[in-house]
């Protein structure tokens, strides 16, 4: 048997040396998303940040505050959903870094409705958007991780792609299940060749995104934050801190030993199956 001395205590920042692209590193309204959480957590754990997001204001300022900490941060104006447009951010993070050590996926859409309410071009929306751009941007950036000898993956979907969450949104479920299995193809594809990729899956966060896009299922802002809260079993929705945590730890070094994982990050939701009672809408 090959012993192994254990790990030294950490002394360095996690990511020191690393670069990063973030697809999705803007943030939907004031406040924290999920993407600009991780974006800024990457950059003061060491790396330095391409922050990408179709805003380009909301890129920039993510990439200033990791700018204003004392990191390394290049914003991007990219639409997902064009891979000339992706294969161009990708360029130019590795003109300015020099290579790509992390790709994350952080972009997504929900658009209401069943297969009978959806319109054919909503629900093709979100194929492009929500599983399309996990192919658009491995497909621009796994060249440059293979060249560099390997990398980190980690593509943020969705309890939705795993449970029924109570929301009539057919083509999110669909799509978002998508990105779990895409991520496995990638991490079994790639595991012999340096690159690791895994899914961090968020049950109810509150960001300012579910304020666009969710608040309408309910009668008002306050009624959706109490359901959301009730249906954890804690009590209280996680914010985007607790996604990017997770981000961050399947990003570094100390998941060497982890690929193909779709790790829930929902306060025990996925155990308990509760789902957030939609309100008078």
């Amino acid at each position: 048997m090959n012993a192994r001395s254990s790990p030294s205590p950490r002394l360095r920042p996690r990511l020191e040396g690393k670069s990063a692209i973030v697809f999705g590193a803007g943030s939907a309204g004031p406040g924290w998303g999920n993407g600009k959480a991780a974006a800024v957590l990457y950059a003061r754990e060491g790396a330095r940040v391409a922050c990408a997001d179709l805003d380009r204001a909301a890129a920039e300022e993510t990439a200033e505050i990791i700018r204003s900490e004392g990191g390394t941060a290049l914003a991007l104006s990219t639409d997902v959903t064009d891979l000339a447009s992706v294969e161009d951010a990708v360029a130019q993070t590795l003109a300015a870094f020099g290579a790509i050590s992390i790709l994350h996926n952080n972009v997504g859409v929900t658009h209401m409705g069943g297969p009978v309410e959806l319109t054919e071009i909503e629900f093709q929306q979100s194929v492009d958007l929500n599983l399309g751009s996990v192919f658009r941007t491995a497909k621009a950036v796994i060249p440059a991780m293979l060249e560099a000898g390997g990398g980190a993956i980690v593509n943020i979907s969705s309890l939705a792609g795993l449970r029924w969450t109570g929301y009539p949104y057919f083509a999110y479920y669909a799509t978002k299940a998508g990105v779990h299995q895409a991520t496995v193809a990638i991490a079994m594809q790639y595991a012999t060749r340096g690159i690791r990729a895994n899914c961090v899956v968020p049950g109810l966060v509150d960001t300012p995104l579910i304020y666009r896009q969710i608040s309408s299922q309910y009668a008002s802002t306050q009624e959706m934050v109490a359901a959301r809260n009730a249906a954890v079993p804690g009590g209280r929705m996680g914010d985007a801190w607790d996604v990017a945590h997770a981000a961050l730890f399947l990003a570094s070094d100390e998941a060497r030993f982890i690929t193909g994982v779709c790790l829930p990050v929902d306060g025990g939701q996925s155990c308990a199956v509760v789902a957030p009672a939609a309100g008078g809408r």
